[in-house]
């Protein structure tokens, strides 16, 4: 009867051991892919911001001609 009682409490022990095991190295796999999906997006962000600039100051545009305009007025007083 006591090993039938010992086998009992070290088969639990047992399961209670491998659950966690298991749960710490889903929680590593999860907390990497969150910070891969995290990371992916500030690069994404940051890709798509500086092609809105790029394509804010590109020759031609509103933009470009009041950069240029604000140059040369500035160049003209500080002769």
């Amino acid at each position: 009867m006591g090993k039938g009682i010992a086998y009992l409490v070290a088969m639990i022990a047992g399961v209670v051991v491998v659950g966690w095991v298991a749960v710490a190295v889903l929680h590593a796999l999860l907390g990497a892919i969150g910070y891969l999906i995290v990371g992916a997006l500030v690069v994404g962000g940051g890709v798509y911001l500086y092609g809105k600039a790029k394509k804010g100051l590109a020759p031609g545009t509103r933009t470009q001609r009041r950069i240029e305009a604000a140059t040369k007025t500035y160049r003209m007083r500080n002769r």
